[in-house]
């Protein structure tokens, strides 16, 4: 489980940023299960997001992707020429099966200037690695000639993580499988549905609740994957007493071969609309639909792995029912037995309501984002604000008593487009 995410100079992020999980008023929980981030557009909540994104990113493809010499790629706060040479830094605080680890790393446009990941058993602090530029300090536990090795191998543009995970180092596989997990959200919709049983009726049901239509959701191949294997073997070897034109025919049919093959028996889904199950295409659903299928797809996969879901604009093309009714599913520890996370930006205030009589949102769940006069983003939590448990935040958060709104202008649209036409504001 996430615990925290920490982060400086990146992008509208100026100074550092802390978006805490732990929770606020129940201790029985070892972090929260949802985090909702509020704020007006260009307040910087995508960019949160972006940022642990890009470390997720940088764990996984520093050693394969960034090239030797080519520097870090990276997007510093821009708007303080000071700040733009000065090192990003990122940082995690993780509870994974019951065992706390820290991890975290600064870079700038040329290297990784420090980088370092503890891990807390029993509540104390034990070093697994230490870097401050290509300088190693590995704690006891690492066995010294394999941590020479790591670090020699290690170059200043690539993560130690990356590079200790790829050599089986035990002792960091738990942080670097947390940034690994999670996977394409169609292909875990369709594998579920291929698995059959309990887990494929399960997400037919939730799509069915949805009220989108949908009666039935079947996984089509056009050809089985073994008929495809014997597809492409028959075209293996070349026939004998061929003339040259012939075989140049040929050549090119093995080339294409496995291509068609490929399309013909990668699974498709079929959407089963009406009394007479008429079958649609995804790209014939409806841009709401898509949404909520990639959704819950997602979410049953964090919720079964016990990973972090996370959405940026969970609102678009989707209805503030079917928002609350995803977060439920974390919420509530029946469905959510694996600790599973969702994290979230939206404008949707009616989520700080109640759905169905039940609060969608607890108030230390609840986060806002907004800029200073320099344009540097500000991430504060609601609970700053000792709100009252049967308070109306929807109503004072529309009211600006939280900020992380719109600023609030007397004229209308209407009148500044008038205004700016030269042409009269009011009619007599």
């Amino acid at each position: 489980m996430l615990r925290s995410f920490r982060v400086a100079n990146h992008k509208s992020i100026k100074d550092e940023q802390e978006l805490l999980l732990v929770p606020a008023y129940d201790k029985t929980r070892p972090a929260l299960p949802v985090a909702a981030i509020f704020g007006a557009n260009a307040s910087g909540k995508s960019n949160l997001l972006d940022a642990l994104a890009y470390m997720r990113r940088a764990v996984r493809t520093s050693y394969a992707e960034w090239e030797p010499g080519s520097g870090v790629p990276r997007t510093p706060f821009r708007l303080d020429p000071m700040l733009a040479a000065q090192p990003s830094r990122y940082v995690v605080d993780l509870l994974l099966e019951e065992a706390r680890y820290t991890y975290g790393f600064a870079v700038d446009d040329e290297q990784v200037t420090e980088e370092w990941l503890y891990a807390y058993p029993h509540n104390r602090k034990r070093v697994i690695f230490e870097r401050e530029r290509q300088v190693f300090d590995f704690g006891s536990t690492v066995n010294s000639s394999r941590a020479a090795l790591i670090g020699e191998s290690t170059r200043p543009n690539a993560l130690l993580l990356s590079v200790a995970a790829r050599a089986n180092q035990a002792e960091v596989a738990p942080v670097y499988d947390w940034f690994r997990s999670g996977s394409a959200v169609l292909t875990a919709l369709t594998d579920r549905l291929e698995e059959g049983g309990t887990s494929a009726a399960a997400l037919v049901d939730l799509i069915r609740a949805a009220d989108l239509g949908i009666a039935d959701v079947l996984v089509v191949r056009t050809i089985g994957e073994q008929d495809a294997r014997l597809l492409v073997r028959a075209f293996d070897d070349l026939p004998t007493n061929l003339d040259e034109a012939e075989r140049r025919r040929w050549e090119q049919l093995q080339q294409l071969v496995p291509i068609a093959v490929r399309q013909l028996s990668t699974p498709s889904l079929s959407f089963l609309h009406g009394p007479n199950a008429t079958p649609l295409a995804l790209e014939d659903e409806s841009e709401g639909t898509r949404t909520w299928l990639r959704l819950l797809a997602g979410a049953l996969s964090a919720l079964d792995e016990g990973c972090v879901l996370v959405v940026d604009e969970i609102d678009a093309s989707l209805h503030p029912r079917l928002t609350a009714r995803l977060i439920e599913l974390f919420r509530d520890e029946r469905t959510n037995v694996h600790n599973g996370q969702l994290l979230f930006t939206t404008h949707d205030a009616t989520l700080l309501g109640t759905s169905f009589g039940t609060e969608i949102l607890g108030r230390d769940e609840v986060w806002f984002v907004e800029k200073d006069d320099i344009g540097a983003t500000r991430l504060y939590p609601l609970s700053d604000f000792h709100p009252r448990k049967e308070e109306n935040t929807e109503r004072r958060y529309l009211g600006g008593s939280y900020g992380a709104v719109p600023a609030v202008f007397s004229d209308t649209l209407v009148d500044r487009l008038l205004k700016a036409r030269g042409e009269p504001q009011h009619v007599a």
